[in-house]
């Protein structure tokens, strides 16, 4: 019974260093898979709208996700973002402007007026 397991032992050994190293089949080893892309990337030729950003999907990796995306995707709506904030700041002091009055108008009738 020993002398089974340790045959078997070598057998399934042999097989899976055959599989790894390239086992007759193919040109050798395992090919090198090339590494996960950002597939959805944040249009360039217009703003990001929440479409954009809910369709966004990052490559998994190892540890997570790649941090060159991540980096990249964050920094767009970040400036993306800080742009609309100028943009709104000045759309609200142009407004605040365009609704100061220029020279007051007093309705009210002086106090000498009503005795007449």
């Amino acid at each position: 019974m020993f002398l089974f397991l340790v045959v078997a032992l070598a057998v399934v050994v042999a097989a899976v260093t055959l599989a790894v190293v390239g086992g007759g089949e193919g040109d050798g080893p395992l090919p090198e898979a090339p590494p996960e892309r950002l597939q959805d990337l944040l249009p360039l030729d217009r703003p990001v709208d929440r479409t954009d950003i809910e369709s966004l999907r990052f490559p998994l990796t190892v540890r997570g996700y790649r941090m060159a995306d991540v980096d990249d995707a964050l920094g767009r709506l970040g400036a993306e973002l800080a742009e609309r904030d100028a943009r709104i700041a000045d759309l609200e002091s142009a407004l605040a402007g365009a609704q100061a009055p220029t020279g007051h108008v007093s309705m009210e009738k002086p106090a000498g007026e009503d005795q007449q």
